[in-house]
């Protein structure tokens, strides 16, 4: 079964004058960021002083430093504004192998893509090897670069079905996935887990070793266990430990919000790459060669083309809550901002929240 690629392209035509105006109010002289699209320079990301390449399977990486699958978050918009600032690779949220092959409510949105983001990974999720293996042969005949398995997903409700970071307790049905999806797919498979279940039961080293044995092409650990969800703190040591227990690449995840914690990350894990989750939610410059700005105006550039690639590839106004949330987020630490975000709650298009960022951007410059 194959995906018609327009599908994927949809709402292509360029964005309204009123938005492409207001980006254009909000540049500023300084050099762009690499590998923009649009009003943006063509150039891909460069590798980054402390990130250099990664090689997983076949494909090659500029760079290091990916950004990680979260589910309600990396929609193509962000994923773009995301590649565009800097990330060597940008992974879907996570998608169910049942929901795909059984072409189940809109999961199939979730794997749009354009060219301009390749390349470009999906993460898919379920417990039945049979179906994981032809929801992997549904994404290999698509735009797709990688196929990730998740076996980290902490949520009750995913777990609860045996799948995500269920896997974990289960290493023999894990096992049959990875070979399954191995089986029938020619992209390189990377498998996602966590340290653990709990703190009594730390498996990451053996469960990646099985991982490799079973054809996975990198192992990325996320230092958490199940039992801590988000919380507590990442254990880089059991990151480390990966590294020494497997040949294949190893992509360390957890507590990293900063181009510095990659950095240390690395260097304290030996890692080959690092995989950045909620850190990059409203700074997608952890990404690139610069420090998220301090202040409004050094932020517009990249908030204003977010809300370009919204209003271009979103279904809009019916999502429009996500576009508020991420630009939100995207005004995080500046002076000014819960009120910001509570006049762009308030808004009822994609218009009126590019005139609400420029109206405070004008009086910021009076």
């Amino acid at each position: 079964m194959s995906v018609p690629s327009e599908k994927y392209e949809r709402n292509s035509s360029s964005p309204k004058p009123r938005i492409d105006a207001l980006y254009a109010l909000s540049q500023t002289p300084r050099t762009l960021l690499p590998g923009c699209l649009g009003l943006f320079s063509a150039m891909h990301p460069l590798s980054l002083p402390g990130f250099p390449p990664l090689t997983v399977g076949p494909l090659r990486l500029a760079s290091s430093l990916i950004l990680a699958p979260l589910a309600g978050h990396t929609d193509l918009p962000f994923r773009l504004l995301c590649r565009e600032s800097g990330a060597a690779l940008c992974v879907s949220e996570m998608i169910s192998c049942h929901g795909l092959v059984f072409e189940q409510g809109k999961t199939h949105d979730l794997l749009r893509t354009v060219p301009q983001e390749r390349p470009f990974a999906v993460q898919l999720f379920g417990g039945d090897p049979e179906i994981m293996a032809r929801a992997a042969a549904i994404v290999t005949s698509l735009p797709v670069d990688l196929i990730d398995i998740n076996m980290g997903c902490p949520v009750r409700k995913v777990v609860k079905k045996g799948y995500g970071a269920a896997l974990m307790k289960d290493p023999h049905r894990a096992e049959a996935i990875i070979r399954a999806v191995c089986a029938r797919t020619s992209l390189p498979v990377t498998v996602k887990f966590r340290s653990g279940w709990s703190d009594e039961h730390i498996i990451a080293p053996e469960f990646a070793a099985m991982a490799e044995e079973a054809g996975a092409a990198a192992a990325v650990i996320h230092g958490r266990t199940w039992a801590q969800g988000f919380g507590g703190k990442a254990d880089w040591g059991v990151i480390r430990e990966v590294k020494n227990a497997v040949s294949i690449p190893v992509i360390g995840n957890g507590d990293v919000l900063t181009r510095a914690d990659g950095r240390a990350m690395m260097a304290a894990t030996g890692c080959d790459g690092v995989m950045v989750g909620r850190g990059a939610l409203g700074n997608p410059w952890l990404f690139g060669p610069d420090d998220r700005p301090v202040s409004l105006a050094g932020r517009m550039p990249v908030i204003m083309r977010y809300l370009q690639l919204a209003q271009q590839f979103l279904p809009l106004p019916k999502v429009l809550f996500k576009v508020k949330n991420q630009t939100a987020k995207l005004l995080t630490g500046l002076s000014g901002a819960a009120s910001m975000r509570q006049a762009l709650y308030g808004c009822d298009s994609i218009e009126a929240i590019a005139a609400v960022l420029h109206d405070q951007h004008a009086g910021e410059e009076r």
